[in-house]
């Protein structure tokens, strides 16, 4: 009896020790910068990249980074062709109701880029047209705050697409994660002569309570895994290590 016990238990450890060594799939949009993006030598790589590797390091597991388009991000979790989402999914009530999420990993707030100078209220774009991701919580703010108003909102499947239109004067303006707009459009050669206008749009209701990890419905146990191993990496020193590589802020937010 005390042998079959002993087996018994030893199974038991060894297949929590495979458990928690089984490689975890992260789906990640790849048309993100500087969150994500892939890089001249065909891999992904950015901030989103970086905290997926921190994380699984934190938690001593391999990972593996799953490349999908934004729109298909759900639907292919609820596929199972990877484990969770890591893609600067804002949490919201909306998308709640198709995956579960761990806390925040960052806040940034929302905000609209145009000519330097511009002035911005709901009416500010009547008649005008407003660059958008695709599927995105901007798209869905701007629809509601700026379409019913006689704007014309315009969707992009890349951020990266929306700046090159708002350049070339095909948008009169893009709505976008200030931290995308910062890096990626306003800081190059590109965005002189434009500037953040208006105020930061953070609206819980359209932006929820921050970026978090997607996992599928009722998954609490890898879901409470990554919360245990983003409070590791923001007490350890790993968190700042990588937003440092990327930002000159604090995005976790308060």
């Amino acid at each position: 009896m005390k042998k079959v016990l002993v087996l018994s238990t030893l199974a038991a450890l060894a297949a929590g020790v495979n458990a928690q060594a089984e490689t975890l799939r992260f789906g990640i949009d790849l048309n993100y910068p500087p969150f994500s993006k892939q890089g001249a030598d065909g891999k992904p790589q950015g901030f989103d990249v970086d905290m997926i590797h921190a994380l699984c390091a934190a938690m001593k597991t391999p990972c593996q980074v799953v490349p999908q388009d934004w729109d298909g991000l759900i639907p292919a979790l609820n596929a199972n062709k990877f484990d969770a989402i890591l893609s600067s999914m804002q949490i919201t009530p909306e998308r709640q109701k198709a995956v579960d999420f761990t806390r925040k990993y960052y806040n940034v707030p929302s905000r609209v880029i145009g000519k330097a100078g511009s002035q911005v209220d709901q009416n500010a774009f009547k008649g005008k047209k407003i660059g958008v991701l695709r599927a995105s919580t901007q798209e869905k703010f701007a629809r509601d705050f700026w379409g019913k108003s006689g704007a014309r909102i315009v969707s992009y499947t890349k951020s990266p697409e929306s700046f090159l239109d708002l350049k070339a004067g095909r948008v009169d303006a893009v709505f976008v994660d200030g931290a995308v707009g910062d890096t990626e459009f306003l800081k190059t050669p590109n965005g002189k002569g434009y500037a953040f206008v208006g105020p930061n749009y953070s609206d819980v209701k359209y932006f929820g309570l921050g970026a978090g990890i997607a996992v599928k419905k009722g998954n609490k146990a890898l879901a409470d895994r990554l919360n245990q191993a983003i409070d590791q990496i923001r007490k350890d020193g790993s968190y700042k290590k990588v937003q440092d590589k990327y930002f000159s802020f604090d995005v976790y937010g308060s």
